[in-house]
């Protein structure tokens, strides 16, 4: 899997040239940026480089590559592995984060996608390809995900980011329930093939996802995967960023309106992908009765491979030194061992150890600083207001105060309540908010109890805001109430309703003499605000409709393409239409006009807004699309090309600013 492109790189810094000489305006930079995985923090002119590890497959040439960066770039002397297994970068200057991609380029890691309105970085269970009980290795469906997904046309502009998680067997462990699109092998009736979930997502409305394939064969998961994407894209809102996830089209449309809007553009990618090469394994029932759970494990763990076996490495909140990376890297060299995962609890893991070297390995780790997770350090957290422009709370200080005690809870921080940590799949899972109290604003922790994200569980249960001088007692509490009593999510289900309330009511009350105690948050000594810094950058940047409208045209021609190599003309026709609307009403739009459906209505507006050579082939292509017979579609679809780049100059002519080279066809 080659994910690299160096051509990218090269507009890339163009573009940042074009904007530190002003030639490009700082919101249509942002979206050229964030397509390329560099994101803004809140500190003026630094930024955060986001690294895609699809599925968290990374060898040690890569870490070392990564190790470069935060030497040769970075302000900071440390990477940070995120809970979607990506490895970010902080702390970058803008002029230098080009030369920081060039870095990752050279050893095949990419940032293209990491940020914005993409299919962000595909997650997979850590022990895909080793675990006893997986039905089939899934990091082989997950690699031709990613490179089907990656600069996709369908995928560079749409309405907020989408993401997807793989699991080899029922347990779960890539937690779907979550996920915009979970992909889970399953063994059912003496087959193999898929489940497949959409529209669960965590954030300021958790949702879990509705099962829209209880089975499919291999041959039809980038089918389904592309028509889940498609609908997303079609539907979902663009204007309304708070509720343009995908998670909001079933509560839209209800769980069987979305369903049935699914089939409708399973019927256009089924027709379309029919010659699609697709990714096979070999499958094979899996082992029963193993224990398993989320994330990775906690202790070496032996693989279904004879003698070999997992040895995971905690990281503190997911950071690890340059240093510690390029020392990872020769020890793992010096073992001849190639295959490390990122995990979703921001660990990291080295996989396929024969058992004869396990000993010298631990102390060659340990020499280090680094070592097997430890009782009571299950704890992940986000970066807070220590980077990020929409933290409220310092998540990352107040995270190295807790620990899940005697019984290994998992305790998820997040800064706000977007839940980059996944509270609200942890045993005890917290995000950072304000509530003004006594005329004052008081740092807070919205606390969400007995979560799991895994194939048995389900999403926590909301408990009571807590101040944020508090939450340690506050959870001290919760652990003494649990003390082992089965696990964390059985025990709070079974506990009475208001049980948890009744026990932290003295923490929650803050009295007007208490103020003072309870003012500041973890860290800091000034009196606690939340800033305004214009927004975050997680929903992407504002979009220009026309380039939407030329990204989805290419994405009709693709399937034009592959409908036509079908003799499939009459399909092969109704994208060109499709690409016709698109980009007719766009130019339409972008003069401020007002078009019908039809193509003819759309025609005639051109023709009163534009008029000239441009519109005058528009509705000579129209004319003979409507009446076309298959021999003549061949020659259509060429002059249907040459005017769409005659349309992308016209659209340039008016704003210079737009990047539409990654939309045309490849020859006018």
């Amino acid at each position: 899997m080659n994910p690299t492109n160096s051509e990218e790189i090269d507009r890339f810094e163009e573009a940042l040239k074009g904007y530190l000489n002003l030639q490009i305006d700082a919101e249509r930079f942002t979206a050229i940026r964030l397509q390329q995985g560099v994101y803004g923090q809140r500190q003026e002119g630094i930024n955060m480089l986001r690294v895609k590890i699809p599925g968290g497959s990374i060898n040690p040439a890569q870490l070392e590559a990564i190790a470069e960066v935060v030497d040769a770039h970075s302000q900071l002397d440390t990477a940070h592995v995120t809970t979607r297994q990506d490895i970010q970068v902080h702390s970058v200057p803008l002029e230098q984060t080009s030369s920081a991609l060039r870095i990752l380029d050279a050893a095949n890691l990419t940032t293209r996608e990491a940020c914005g309105n993409t299919v962000r970085n595909i997650t997979l269970c850590p022990m895909a390809g080793v675990c006893p009980k997986e039905h089939a290795d899934v990091s082989t469906h997950l690699e031709g995900a990613v490179m089907h997904f990656l600069r996709n046309p369908l995928n560079q502009q749409m309405p907020r980011k989408f993401k997807i998680s793989f699991s080899g067997c029922e347990s779960d462990c890539a937690q779907s329930m979550i996920h915009d699109l979970g992909v889970t092998a399953v063994h059912r009736e003496g087959k193999f093939g898929f489940r497949v979930t959409a529209g669960g997502g965590l954030g300021h409305k958790p949702r879990e996802a509705i099962v829209v394939e209880p089975f499919i064969e291999e041959k039809d998961l980038l089918i389904v995967m592309e028509a889940l994407v498609s609908l997303h894209n079609r539907y979902s809102d663009r204007t309304k960023r708070a509720k343009s996830r995908i998670k909001f089209l079933v509560e839209r449309f209800g769980q069987e309106g979305f369903v049935m809007k699914y089939r409708e553009e399973l019927d256009i990618t089924r027709s379309a992908l029919a010659k699609h090469p697709y990714p096979q394994a070999d499958w094979k029932k899996g082992e029963t009765g193993l224990p398993c759970g989320q994330g990775a494990p906690r202790t070496v763990a032996q693989q279904k491979q004879e003698g070999l076996y997992v040895f995971p490495i905690a990281l503190p909140l997911g950071h690890i030194s340059s240093i510690q990376l390029r020392q990872l890297a020769a020890i793992v060299n010096r073992y001849g061992l190639q295959d490390l995962r990122t995990t979703q609890d921001q660990n990291l893991m080295i996989l396929n150890v024969p058992k004869t070297i396990l000993p010298d390995l631990r102390n060659a780790l340990s020499a280090i600083g680094l070592d097997v997770p430890a009782q009571g350090d299950n704890v992940t957290a986000c970066p807070g207001t220590s980077t990020c422009r929409l933290g409220i709370t310092s998540s990352m200080i107040a995270a190295t105060k807790l620990d899940g005690g005697r019984s290994d809870l998992r305790i998820r921080v997040s800064g706000c309540h977007n839940g980059c940590a996944q509270p609200e799949t942890g045993d005890i899972g917290i995000y950072g908010e304000g509530r003004r109290l006594h005329g004052k604003l008081i740092p807070h922790y919205q606390i969400y109890l007995g979560g799991d994200g895994t194939g048995e569980g389900g999403l926590a249960i909301k408990g009571p805001s807590v101040p944020a001088a508090r939450i340690e007692e506050a959870i001290a509490r919760l652990k003494t109430a649990h003390d082992g009593k089965g696990t964390f999510h059985s025990w709070v289900r079974s506990q009475e309703q208001d049980f948890v309330g009744e026990l932290l009511q003295d923490l929650v009350e803050v009295k007007p003499e208490e103020i003072l105690s309870v003012l500041h948050d973890h860290g800091e000594s000034r009196e606690f605000k939340v800033l305004q810094l214009g927004g975050g950058e997680c929903a992407g940047a504002s979009q220009v409709r026309i380039g939407s409208s030329f990204f989805e045209a290419a994405h009709e021609r693709r399937h034009r393409d592959a409908l036509f190599m079908q003799r499939k003309y009459g399909e092969a026709a109704r994208c060109a239409e499709s690409i016709l609307t698109l980009i007719g009403q766009g130019i339409v739009h972008l003069n401020n006009g007002n078009s019908g459906d039809t193509l003819p209505e759309i025609s005639d507006s051109l023709k009163s807004l534009v008029p000239g050579e441009l519109s005058d082939l528009y509705e000579d292509i129209v004319n003979r699309l409507l009446g076309a017979e298959s021999e003549s579609l061949s020659c259509l679809f060429k002059s249907l090309d040459a005017w769409t780049h005659d349309a992308a100059e016209y659209c340039l002519l008016h704003d210079r600013q737009l990047d539409l080279s990654e939309a045309l066809p490849r020859a006018a």
